[in-house]
């Protein structure tokens, strides 16, 4: 678990947050990783919420695939699919417009630095 630990705590700086100052699409993603892997789903979400997202997506298609199986019915997974993939670009872009809105125009800072 050594290696995950200095894998996940590099912390590279983000090309487009040093250059303009915003945000981009992705930061708090790496801290929202770690922050799920010490247990803390609060600041999980608040770092970037696509992390809980995804991980509840994949259990959900995991259970789906399995009650298919096991009731030997198919199911369109494409549809399924689709829907997941729209609705995960959808919170990339909330969050983004989001967390630079409140960093530009209310002064707060929603992605503070990880202990």
């Amino acid at each position: 678990m050594d290696w995950l630990k200095k894998l996940l705590g590099l912390g590279l700086p983000c090309v487009f947050n040093t250059l303009t100052g915003l945000y981009c699409p992705g930061c708090g993603g790496t801290r929202a990783v770690r922050s799920l892997l010490r247990g803390d789903l609060r600041m999980s979400f608040q770092y970037h919420p696509l992390v809980l997202y995804t991980i509840f997506v994949i259990l959900l298609e995991l259970f789906l695939r399995f009650l298919s199986r096991r009731f030997k019915r198919p199911m369109d997974h494409n549809k399924r699919v689709r829907f997941f993939i729209l609705t995960g670009a959808a919170i990339v872009v909330i969050n983004w417009i989001f967390k630079n809105y409140m960093l530009v125009i209310k002064g707060v800072d929603l992605l503070p630095l990880m202990k």
